[in-house]
């Protein structure tokens, strides 16, 4: 653990310091000593030019087949700044103005603006819900059927924590070859899933249908190295890995540097620190399950197989479509905002939980104290 409000990053710097900031993806927990030592060294040299992200392709190939069991071509990866960089390029070079993309919202809340900003027209599928998420394959067939050329999937999801299976990523998989729509995989949390669940990249199986599909992965969610800049855009065949040869000197030269080395030490070197990380993640969702069912009995609340992240439904409770709102107000805690991850988002906030066991208990405490002032 990082003393607490000892960093200048955007989660510690938003609010006023009597907040409790569980808002944005960022971890509390302190460096590997792999990735630390890389950055100090390079310092030391005075190192803090361009990047060279060339071996990278050959590094990451060797992490998928470790991590996911997965058998990627080097040359078929390429590095850009982040993920959302590489969805807007992918946008860009294989769909056109216009097109439709399809979201599973509530989901993360740059997929909207990344389809509004490369011009294409965003197609909500809202996903179903029972006894937890899951796709809805009429609506989706729906608006395949209908049209929509592209589709943006979140995979392990975010907000809600799905790792989708096997099975529902070759149904997925058969819709898009059917209907001839391309896939987008936002794998940016894969390193980030408990025990019982396995992440299957899409793109694995994806590829023996022959339908157009890349993936997107990145160090940096689950080293907590995302101010660093690199992630990986895989190309799903040849003849998307030729449009992506073709992308702009520009979109790798906005890499950083010390991204690509801080990288390259997660996927070679932090092997056990990630092991660690988990098994202190996974006491956090279970302690914060505790918590709520103490404090809180009516909060929706489905452990995630995956993340650090927490989908709380607080509409049992009425706070109206903005929870957030509300709980930084009397609460002094600051949870993302679930109307930005969609319409479905209304009554929900996201809780970050990558912190100390003291912070979570502190955090459901003000959210607890907030809700029952609201009813004052």
């Amino acid at each position: 653990m990082i003393e607490r409000g000892s960093r200048l990053s955007e989660k510690w710097r938003r609010y006023p310091s009597d907040v409790l900031p569980m808002f944005v993806a960022e971890m509390d927990f302190a460096l590997s000593e792999a990735i630390a030592r890389t950055l100090h060294d390079a310092v030391d040299r005075s190192d803090t030019g361009y990047a060279w992200p060339k071996d990278l392709g050959r590094i990451f190939s060797r992490y998928a087949v470790e991590a996911f069991d997965w058998a990627v071509a080097p040359e078929r990866v390429t590095t850009v700044v982040d993920v959302m960089t590489g969805i807007a390029e992918t946008l860009r070079a294989l769909t056109h103005p216009g097109d439709g993309v399809v979201v599973m919202p509530p989901v993360y809340p740059p997929f909207f603006e990344v389809i509004t900003m490369t011009e294409r027209a965003v197609v909500e599928v809202p996903l179903a819900f029972s006894d937890g998420y899951a796709i809805d394959w009429d609506a989706l067939e729906g608006a395949l059927r209908d049209g929509a050329r592209a589709m943006l999937l979140c995979h392990p999801h975010n907000p809600v924590g799905r790792v989708f299976s096997r099975e529902e990523l070759e149904r997925l998989a058969s819709l898009a070859k059917r209907y001839d729509t391309l896939v987008i995989s936002d794998e940016i949390h894969a390193p980030l899933v408990y025990a019982g669940n396995r992440h299957v990249p899409f793109l694995k199986v994806a590829e023996p249908l022959g339908i157009d599909a890349v993936g997107l992965m990145s160090a940096s969610k689950g080293w907590n190295i995302a101010g660093l800049k690199c992630a990986q855009l895989i190309a799903g065949n040849e003849r998307i890995a030729r449009r992506f040869a073709a992308l702009p000197h520009d979109v790798r030269d906005r890499i950083g540097h010390f991204g690509v080395l801080a990288t390259i030490a997660a996927y070679e070197g932090s092997a056990q620190w990630m092991r660690d990380t988990l098994q202190a993640l996974d006491g956090n969702r279970r302690l914060l399950g505790e918590l709520l069912a103490e404090q809180l009995p009516h909060v929706g609340y489905r452990m995630p197989d995956a993340t650090y992240l927490a989908w709380l439904d607080f509409r049992a409770y009425g706070l109206g479509d903005d929870p957030a709102k509300t709980l930084l107000k009397l609460g002094k805690v600051a949870l993302a905002r679930g109307i930005y991850f969609g319409r479905a988002g209304r009554g929900f906030a996201r809780l970050n939980f990558a912190t100390s066991p003291e912070l979570v208990r502190e955090g459901i405490s003000r959210i607890a104290s907030a809700i029952a002032a609201s009813h004052r």
